[in-house]
């Protein structure tokens, strides 16, 4: 009898793939709930290995100029558009989303990517002649040295291209840690990068656990860490590493409302929520998990167009593009989900659509669970409070776009937001007071694009600097300013003991 062999998903350090097999975890095909790998979990002398290989590549690194590390990023995006479809299926076989899905989150990390090929004129100072008799100021912006980034496993894709590309124009190496359950895009990246010309150890990935993230957080060779996840995780990772003296940007977690107005294009607003809510099975920061319905006619005409809607909904593997929605990521984030949906009807909602029962035929044993849909739900529930991450969608029924305000400001996230609207002074107070990071008005999704910065307040985002975008310049340098005089011959002006001035 003949067993398949193990295939094992290892790490990239210096250049070189590294097994380093002493601990592993299996990856699934969530569609089967099949294991179809197995995933190495670095130990700390592997992550210190990757370290001093980012530490031995950075002194060449950063002093190679701009125009030469964009040149490399316009030679990796044109890799990344060839190798799409590849990288794709490596996330719809390892996450569950639809392949559609996964092409448009792709795309959004080739966007990071554009903008970072604009490094020269990111890097740009500011300079003045005569601030003071024959003195001349300027800044730089100057790489921090070997930098981290440790990423979720809902955008496998997406957001490494966040953090890697532009902290690598700037100057910095990186490692990068991908979660465990879908590590192996991060990897086909990687070496795509390494085929565009990025020299071996300025990017180098380690996939692992708590051990792997805890050696990087107290490193003192890692000047800074990009992370973004749950919120007791992202808290961790900012006391952790601001403790240990690093610059830490740490994106946490969300509950996304979605208020809808009795004068907004109803219709639209179902068509759009429909999207936000259940793309991807929900598993985005950036969902809409919670609709604020003003009025309980306009509440009553959402659920019965939501519901019409979702009776049409496709569910099924990501590898078929036909479908809508693709698994959960993994059983038991699946079997969380459903508890959550059990939680809801035990404390007083409305189930009006329940997904639990849900089969897919050919995928019984994969990790499935239909779109949920609750009405009247209220503040108290812990569907309404806690951060799903999965198809469940709840409709607050409130009188007054104040009131509706209300809840979105007082909740602990604030991660993103939107309005439904034709009133235009409505959309501006709106925008004006939510307290809230990200705002959409008709747009459910309000992602930035790659030339903004993306970040919530709350406690959806521990540190002072967004993600990417201009932002993500600052996070990844350290501004020098240089204040120099020439003397002129024959010329001494003799000692001053005032603080000097240039009044």
């Amino acid at each position: 009898m003949t067993t398949t062999p193990q295939v094992i998903v290892g790490h990239l350090i210096g250049g070189q793939a590294i097994a380093d097999i002493g601990r592993t975890q299996p990856v699934f095909n969530p569609a089967t709930g099949a294991v179809s790998r197995h995933v190495a979990l670095a130990s700390k002398a592997t992550v210190e290995s990757a370290i001093s290989s980012a530490e031995a590549a950075w002194p060449d690194w950063r002093n190679t100029p701009a125009i030469k590390r964009a040149r490399v990023m316009f030679r990796f995006k044109q890799l990344l558009e060839d190798n799409a479809d590849a990288i794709c299926e490596s996330i719809s076989a390892e996450h569950g989303k639809v392949l559609n899905d996964a092409m448009g989150e792709l795309q959004r990390g080739i966007e990071n990517v554009e903008f970072a090929c604009g490094a020269p004129q990111l890097l740009k100072g500011e300079h003045n002649v005569n601030v003071g008799p024959g003195i001349d100021s300027w800044s730089e912006f100057q790489p921090l040295g070997v930098v981290a980034g440790i990423t979720p496993f809902n955008f496998p894709a997406m957001v490494p291209l966040w953090m890697w590309p532009l902290a690598v124009v700037c100057g910095n190496c990186f490692i990068l840690k991908p979660s465990e359950r879908d590590p192996s895009s991060a990897l086909l990246i990687a070496d795509l990068a390494q085929r565009a010309g990025l020299p071996p150890g300025v990017l180098n990935v380690v996939n692992g656990d708590k051990e792997a993230v805890d050696t990087l957080l107290t490193d003192s060779r890692v000047k800074a860490i990009s992370f973004v996840g749950s919120t007791p995780i992202a808290e961790y990772i900012y006391a952790t590493g601001s403790a240990h003296g690093k610059r830490v940007q740490a994106l946490g977690g969300a509950k996304n409302h979605a208020i809808v107005m009795p004068d907004g294009d109803i219709q639209g607003a179902v068509d759009a929520l429909m999207g936000a809510a259940y793309g991807s099975c929900g598993e985005r920061c950036m969902a809409i998990s919670v609709v604020v319905a003003v009025g309980e006619q306009t509440a009553n005409q959402l659920i019965a167009g939501l519901k019409a809607e979702m009776l049409g909904m496709r569910v099924g593997p990501g590898s078929d593009n036909n479908n809508d929605m693709g698994p959960l990521v993994t059983r038991e984030h699946r079997d969380k989900v459903a508890a959550y949906v059990d939680a809801g009807v035990a404390e007083g909602a409305e189930l009006v659509v329940d997904g639990r029962a849900l089969r897919v035929d050919g995928h019984e044993q994969g990790f499935f669970l239909g779109a949920c849909l609750f009405d009247r739900v209220g503040a108290e529930m812990s569907i309404y409070r806690d951060e799903i991450f999965g198809p469940v969608l709840c409709v607050v029924r409130v009188a007054s776009m104040q009131q509706a305000m209300d809840l979105v400001n007082a909740h602990e996230y604030g991660n993103g937001t939107c309005i439904f609207t034709r009133d235009g002074e409505a959309a501006r107070y709106f925008s004006d007071n939510i307290q809230v990071g990200m705002v959409g008005i008709n747009v459910p999704l309000p992602v930035p694009v790659a030339y903004h910065s993306f970040g919530g307040w709350k406690r959806s985002l521990f540190g002072d600097l967004h993600a990417y975008g201009p932002d993500g310049v600052r996070f990844y340098t350290k501004r020098k300013t240089i204040t120099q005089r020439w003397p002129t011959s024959g010329v001494r002006e003799g000692a001053r003991f005032s603080f000097p001035s240039h009044g």
